[in-house]
């Protein structure tokens, strides 16, 4: 009999996949932010982003963005964009927690920088699949204010080729998303079945 025990964890990374934002810098450069919290249905995606950090500022000001989905095979990169900021001073609580300031992002960490088709921001050639968008609503929820809620609307959708299994079909046996399971990294382990509907 399974039996339940009342915890309070000081996380909640329940295991989502690791995205990377990419957002416009007041200078036209691109900042890229790796995030642990998003779902889409449709061609909407929601997006739970710090108030802190570069990625909120440049979403208020310049509001598109590209989500970059890396595979699991760069889980050593997105862990090295963590360190970093965008932010310049970098603000307190981030500096307590050792982030360092970095202007080009792509440099420190190996990653080449496409342009993009409809927004601004640059592309990650390196991430399988890339989702331009554009931003429809920002909120930040008065129970969490150092958080905002970011709706965006997918408008160019980019994937590898050796992803693409048929005419808009991603191969789900290719594709390899890196997932956060409270604050460690992992890929997908065996098919378990599919959903009626694929």
């Amino acid at each position: 009999m399974n039996q339940h025990e009342t915890i309070n964890p000081s996380i909640l990374y329940y295991g989502t996949p690791v995205i990377i934002l990419s957002t416009l810098n007041e200078d036209g450069s691109t900042n890229l932010s790796p995030l642990s919290s998003s779902w889409a249905l449709g061609d909407c995606l929601v997006l739970g982003i710090g108030t802190q950090g570069k990625a909120y500022e440049n979403l208020c000001h310049y509001p598109e963005c590209v989500i970059n989905l890396p595979d699991d095979s760069m889980w050593g990169k997105v862990e090295a964009l963590g360190r970093l900021t965008g932010s310049s001073p970098v603000p307190e609580v981030k500096k307590q927690m050792g982030y360092t300031f970095c202007q080009d992002k792509f440099r420190a960490v190996g990653l080449t920088s496409q342009s993009s088709v409809q927004v601004a921001p640059d592309k990650i050639a390196e991430c399988p699949l890339q989702i331009e968008a554009a931003v429809q609503h920002i909120r930040i929820p008065e129970h969490t204010p150092n958080m905002a809620v970011v709706e965006v609307k997918a408008v160019k959708v980019h994937a590898h080729s050796h992803l693409i299994s048929d005419f808009n079909k991603i191969d789900p046996k290719q594709w390899h998303p890196l997932i956060y399971n409270f604050r460690h990294y992992y890929g997908l382990g065996e098919r378990q079945g599919e959903n009626f509907r694929a």
